[in-house]
């Protein structure tokens, strides 16, 4: 059968009266890099843990590997890699003693766990680190030593809970380059983040508010679905200047970026000259105004500010 690696339907979580998940419906394709994202409380994690065999559904169901998520969960999790937000593997253990626990767990024994654990070692470059405390290792390194420990059995589907949150651009690009070759080797990749930047390198994208689905597609439609004008404005003192330019008529939202403004308007040429004299009214300076393409980050802003917000506290 050519089912999906991941299905999905209708699958809700409550605790008591508040609904973590609310019906949500999904598939995830073979090789695909899928990526959830949304703000802190969407429900991000809490999906994952149904899927990985680690939550049981309110109600809803799906299928992982071809296995059942409520009736078969012991069959999922021999069959899938999770790594957490947080470091799992054991800080007073060695980097070695990690790979031979993590290999023993998963019945990883003989020449393929030879061949395993120097994959591990090569692909998290700790070679020569092998004998020390992996609690003592930079979080980057630590972090890809996880991955190769969720890998040690090649299992078809990885799944990453915000595997990337507190490492620094260079380990996270770094990272990245590792999960793109496992996808063009065949792994199905399901990742939860909440850089934006990560999140261009997914195949497609589903955006969780308030534990709903409210948008799935790629990166490329998601941007296109944004149609107000948007404006970077270069000014002397961007964060004086947000303020003034929020009132200015016809802005919808005004926020920093870098040392810039980003300015969402109704229209285009009526904004930048509302945002103009908004500035030169406050005192400030305009050295630039042009128009610019969407983010990812405007769309995430965009669909989480049309479903009501974020979720408070």
């Amino acid at each position: 059968m050519n089912e999906h690696p991941v299905v999905v339907r209708d699958l809700t979580r409550r605790f008591g009266d508040f609904t973590a998940v609310d019906a949500v419906t999904f598939d995830v394709r073979a090789g695909e890099i899928f990526g959830f994202l949304g703000p802190n409380g969407a429900g991000k994690t809490t999906t994952i843990k149904m899927l990985t065999g680690l939550l049981p559904p309110t109600s809803g169901h799906g299928r992982v590997a071809g296995y059942d998520i409520i009736t078969a969960r012991r069959d999922i999790k021999s069959r899938i890699g999770y790594m957490s937000q947080r470091f799992s593997l054991y800080g007073d253990l060695t980097v070695g003693e990690n790979i031979d626990l993590f290999a023993g767990l998963y019945g990883v024994t003989g020449s393929r766990f030879d061949e395993r654990r120097e994959w591990i070692l090569d692909m998290s470059e700790l070679g020569d680190e092998e004998h020390e405390p992996a609690g003592t290792l930079p979080l980057g390194w630590k972090q890809r030593l996880a991955l190769g420990c969720a890998m040690i059995h090649e299992p078809p589907i990885l799944f990453l809970d915000e595997p990337t949150s507190g490492v620094d651009p260079l380990a996270r690009r770094r990272f990245w380059d590792l999960i793109y070759t496992m996808a063009e080797a065949g792994t199905t990749v399901f990742v939860s983040t909440h850089y934006m930047e990560e999140a261009e390198y997914c195949h497609r994208l589903a955006l969780l508010n308030r534990g709903r689905l409210i948008a799935l597609d790629t990166p490329r439609h998601l941007r296109a679905r944004v149609v107000d004008p948007i404006l970077q404005v270069t000014t002397d003192d961007a964060p004086r200047a947000v303020e003034a330019v929020s009132r200015a008529e016809g802005v919808i939202e005004a926020a920093m970026f870098g040392r810039a403004l980003r300015v969402v308007v109704r229209d285009e040429t009526e904004g930048a000259a509302a945002v103009r004299s908004a500035l030169t009214k406050a005192g400030r300076s305009v050295k630039h105004i042009a128009s610019t393409e969407a983010t990812l980050e405007d769309v995430f802003v965009s669909l989480i500010r049309a479903e009501g917000g974020a979720p408070v506290g």
